[in-house]
């Protein structure tokens, strides 16, 4: 009819208005960057070599959350194992509820951190031979073939003294390797505190294994490849981290620092390394779980991405 109006059409819905409220919101989570299964199921190559070694999460990646939570997340992102960093979380000092959460997620154990923070003091008792005894037997009974051990603190006096001696006494005694892990000074302002005795430097020992730490190569302000070449042969377990040089022990996903963490685990796939890589990060600053899993995932991928040369050279 001529005077009708026509009828409007109806509005188009906005689905990037929504979208952008739900993200704000929180009920949309972004998905994560890489998983295993989609990415670095690499083709056989003749100049390209691809080692065995095992990339493993650190329970400490997902602190202040719980085992639980970062056996769920290592097995979610396919990480090829867990260590366990054992400390004030009971879950992580049971090792029937850690030979569960194992099978549960089909995912091994492949390391035990020895409980020396300072925040651990009293796992385990406070006997630092007893908390080694421990996790050693833990290592041995949940089938992880590395324990990790920090160098004593200096006012722990008898135990420095006897530390060097009783460690690979210690290695002798089980087919378990014990790696001593590298420390850094403690700094204030313009000052220096050596907090760790024999000392930070663990390449100044003839200790049997070394794991090293190339957050806390940063936080002491030195070349990681010489340490690498200091440790040598005995070089047997990696936490990889970055850092950007700052006084404190940062442990950033790898490439977000100055850290030479691509050419480390180039140089591994180099060198036919034996030991695991071990991803220990800070995610205290992820904004929400799905951002934790996110920054996990792109340190899992930023290390299949580098372990792998066109070369080995043995």
């Amino acid at each position: 009819m001529g005077g009708a109006s026509a009828a409007k059409p109806p509005r188009p819905p906005r689905p990037v208005r929504r979208r952008a409220a739900r993200r704000a919101s929180g009920a949309e989570r972004p998905a994560p960057l890489l998983r295993t299964t989609d990415r670095l199921v690499l083709p056989r190559h003749p100049a390209l070599h691809v080692p065995d070694t095992k990339v493993a999460l650190s329970t400490a990646s997902v602190y202040p959350e719980s085992t639980a939570i970062a056996f769920e997340l290592a097995a979610k992102l396919g990480y090829d194992g867990v260590e366990v960093m054992v400390w004030n979380d009971p879950v992580s000092q049971d090792l029937d509820a850690l030979r569960v959460l194992s099978e549960k997620h089909q995912l091994p154990i492949l390391a035990v951190h020895a409980p020396c923070l300072l925040i651990t003091q009293r796992v385990w008792t406070t006997d630092p031979w007893t908390k080694l005894v421990r996790a050693r037997a833990a290592a041995e009974k949940l089938g992880a073939d590395t324990v990790v051990v920090h160098p004593p603190f200096r006012w722990q006096r008898q135990y420095a003294r006897e530390f060097v001696r009783g460690i690979n006494r210690m290695a002798g005694e089980t087919e378990v390797r014990f790696a001593v892990e590298n420390m850094y000074p403690w700094r204030y302002r313009d000052r220096e505190m050596l907090a760790y005795a024999p000392g930070w430097d663990v390449t100044d020992e003839e200790y049997r294994h070394f794991t090293i730490d190339l957050s806390h190569v940063s936080t002491s302000r030195i070349d990681a490849f010489e340490m690498v070449d200091r440790m040598g042969e005995r070089l047997a377990h990696v936490h990889l981290a970055d850092g950007s040089g700052s006084g404190k022990d940062e442990h950033l996903i790898p490439g977000r620092g100055n850290q030479p963490c691509a050419e480390l685990l180039e140089r591994l796939a180099r060198t036919g390394f034996g030991g695991h890589v071990v991803l220990e990060v800070n995610t205290r600053r992820s904004g929400s779980p799905a951002e934790r899993e996110a920054d996990l995932a792109e340190a899992l991928a930023f290390t299949r991405l580098h372990l792998a040369s066109a070369t080995r050279v043995r």
